[in-house]
């Protein structure tokens, strides 16, 4: 018998997760996710679990939709739940400013591309039928240039990110949507950074017909739950119509499993998957929190302490770039200027989990995912201003102190 090494039990610290996400669990998910009593994921229980989760969903989207629901696993399972509508040769226009949408319009070129396409170079297939819009870095995807690439191309298939992470850009969702309605294109939008942190209604958008998120972000549900996903009726006749190249991934066969048949809610689904008891209570419990919080209060919250972090950090001499409210996404002061990556690792070894953009140009992203309170910001702050100071840059700590005082002193005020 050859010898075999077991290693001691992994301990892993409590860190600060303040970066683009995973979030920051509520404790009241996790004691869920460790709570459930039993392991039979057919239990009258979990179906139950199911049901309800699938129903509060609906009014977190704000949707409709009846083929609205969790696909196990991260936020990359639910997008390809949602680009498997996406067949070979068809034509398609992505939206890409930044690194996540830049992966979403890879993961369409795969989808399009011809076998011979394909088999050319299968890890970066150049399908003809794909056009990628690239925006610079930094900017947004605005309604004019969503309207003048349909108007161009006239695509089955258009496709953006709501916001993009990679560089903390909203992009104009209500400009995408017009712009699908008036050329007949078919939208797709990934909102793995929105759902759960803005306010909006999916059925406001028509011209999008698949909306795929993440567990993780937004919902603040453990990276390896249930990814929200959506589709109208449209969407799922073409499915049904041109078939798709998936088995797990099947937007409609997936669907059956949560009771949802022909269009229906049913008393009872049909198997696809073998799903998870505990990943069905922490889900249950994360939108729970979300509706008794209201989308529409947590988006305002989330506003309201990005505010405080952008000031804090401008006060630092920080250049801030995004518009997110979730994310600040900022360049360093002058002479710290390179040396993010340096920062950022600096930070991570003191378990303050900030994150470098993944695209050039290299930048410094500190996210505030279910981080909504003074307390936690402040924190978030001082740590970020003795990062600096301890690779000799300089930091005025009143003025940052002060510029946070001011912020949540206006709030008290008004209250």
């Amino acid at each position: 018998m050859t010898n075999v090494t077991v290693f001691p039990q992994l301990d892993i610290p409590e860190t600060i997760a303040a970066g683009p996400g995973p979030g920051n669990t509520d404790a009241r998910v996790l004691a869920r996710f460790a709570g459930a009593g039993l392991a039979d994921h057919m239990h009258p229980d979990v179906l139950r679990g199911m049901v309800e989760c699938k129903e509060m969903l609906r009014d977190v989207m704000g949707t409709k939709n009846t083929y609205t629901y969790g696909v196990a696993g991260t936020g990359w399972s639910g997008l390809d739940v949602m680009f498997a509508g996406v067949m070979p040769g068809d034509k398609v226009v992505m939206f890409v400013n930044g690194t996540f949408s830049g992966i979403d319009g890879l993961t369409v070129r795969m989808k399009a591309a011809t076998a011979e396409e394909l088999a050319a170079n299968s890890l970066d297939p150049q399908a003809a039928s794909v056009t990628i819009v690239n925006v610079p870095h930094g900017q947004s995807v605005t309604g004019d240039i969503v309207e003048a690439a349909l108007a161009e191309h006239k695509p089955k298939w258009a496709a953006m990110a709501h916001w993009e992470t990679g560089s903390g850009r909203v992009n104009d969702i209500q400009g995408f949507s017009d712009a699908c309605v008036k050329h007949g294109a078919m939208g797709l939008v990934d909102a793995v950074s929105s759902l759960g942190v803005g306010d909006f209604a999916i059925d406001d958008y028509p011209g999008v017909h698949g909306w795929a998120s993440c567990p993780q972000k937004g919902i603040c549900c453990l990276p390896l739950t249930y990814a929200p996903v959506s589709f109208t009726d449209r969407f799922i006749e073409e499915v049904r119509a041109t078939g798709t190249r998936t088995f797990v991934h099947h937007p409609v066969l997936e669907a059956r499993h949560w009771g949802i048949i022909d269009g229906k809610d049913v008393e009872k689904g049909t198997y696809h998957r073998t799903h998870s008891a505990y990943a069905v209570a922490a889900f249950h419990e994360a939108l729970r929190i979300t509706l008794q919080q209201t989308v529409a209060q947590r988006a305002k919250d989330y506003a309201f302490h990005e505010a405080a972090l952008r000031e804090a950090v401008q006060a630092m001499g920080c250049e801030v770039t995004s518009n997110m409210t979730s994310l600040v996404v900022l360049n360093l002061p002058g002479d710290l200027a390179g040396r993010e990556m340096e920062l950022v690792q600096a930070c991570r070894a003191q378990n303050f989990g900030i994150w470098p953009t993944l695209s050039e140009p290299v930048q410094v992203r500190i996210g505030i995912l279910n981080l909504l309170n003074q307390s936690a910001i402040t924190d978030i702050v001082t740590r970020f201003a003795d990062a600096i100071r301890a690779m000799g840059g300089k930091v005025d700590q009143s003025a940052v102190m002060d510029a946070l005082d001011r912020h949540y002193g206006q709030a008290i005020a008004a209250q």
